[in-house]
């Protein structure tokens, strides 16, 4: 069995070739060209990241943090303590791998990529609110919503403990993955970023938050001009801008991204 590191490239949270010999005691040769797995190291964006990129099955370790700030890896299945024993599960087939669905996304009907965990429109730093329209079609569902606010993100199972969380942290919720991860493998997470008003066409409802059926279509527009950017798409910290005649779609992607679970037996 050959795995491959996959590491933050600015100041990773265990240096390569430390890890390189906690993969190697575990009798797994390092192959970055031909690798049966990845091991990733660090908190959920870099899972997110990197479950974006790579077709192979991917083994998330988080990094222990005491501090308030520090990474929190809701997706880890073990920590880099823990590796070892993990790795030594994996070697024995004591795991399983499974396919988390990703999402593709479109601007202007140009693909941006596929997403692992989610996407989002958000104000960009010379914005105050932004106001924008999302429509919601297929599967028996037609939405059409106007907000004004800091934003909305769209994520898929995997991501629904990170941004499409943050109401349950507002209400003092112990942040436990298994509790919220509220999006269901055969559904779609929207959550609007602290709103300071929404409308739903046709009714009386004021969402903030809502799931619908997987293989639906997703538009977000502008309605007012602003400072808005897409992220979830690229490594860019400025992530990809987005005017007032843009168009952003959200639909099924066509790969997965497989996880190997280890029933979180090491957590």
């Amino acid at each position: 069995m050959k795995a491959k590191m996959l590491l933050d490239g600015g100041t990773p949270k265990v240096l390569p070739a430390e890890l390189k010999k906690l993969i190697e005691k575990a009798g797994i040769e390092v192959d970055e060209s031909r690798a049966d797995l990845g091991v990733v190291v660090g908190g959920d964006g870099k899972f997110s990241r990197y479950g974006r990129m790579e077709d192979i099955p991917l083994l998330f370790v988080g990094v222990r943090s005491k501090g308030a700030t520090g990474s929190k890896a809701f997706l880890a299945q073990t920590t880099l303590e823990e590796l070892p024993n993990a790795l030594g599960r994996i070697r024995g087939g004591d795991y399983k791998v499974d396919d988390y669905r990703r999402l593709e996304v479109l601007k202007n009907g140009r693909s941006l990529g596929e997403v692992f965990t989610d996407v989002y429109l958000q104000r960009g730093g010379e914005s105050t609110c932004i106001r924008y329209k999302v429509r919601v079609s297929g599967r028996s569902v037609d939405i059409n919503e106007a907000a004004i606010g800091d934003g909305v993100v769209v994520t898929t199972r995997a991501g629904s403990t990170g941004y499409y969380s943050y109401p349950d942290r507002i209400e003092g919720k112990w942040m436990n993955p298994a509790g919220f991860s509220t999006v269901g493998r055969n559904s779609i997470g929207i959550c609007h970023v602290t709103p300071t008003y929404t409308e739903r066409a046709g009714s009386d409802l004021h969402p903030l938050r809502y799931t619908v059926p997987w293989g639906c279509r997703i538009e977000l527009s502008l309605f007012r001009r602003a400072d808005a950017r897409i992220y979830g798409t690229t490594d860019r910290r400025s992530g990809v801008k987005m005017f007032l005649d843009d168009e952003v779609t959200v639909v099924p992607g066509k790969k997965v991204t497989k996880v190997i679970s280890l029933g979180r037996r090491d957590r």
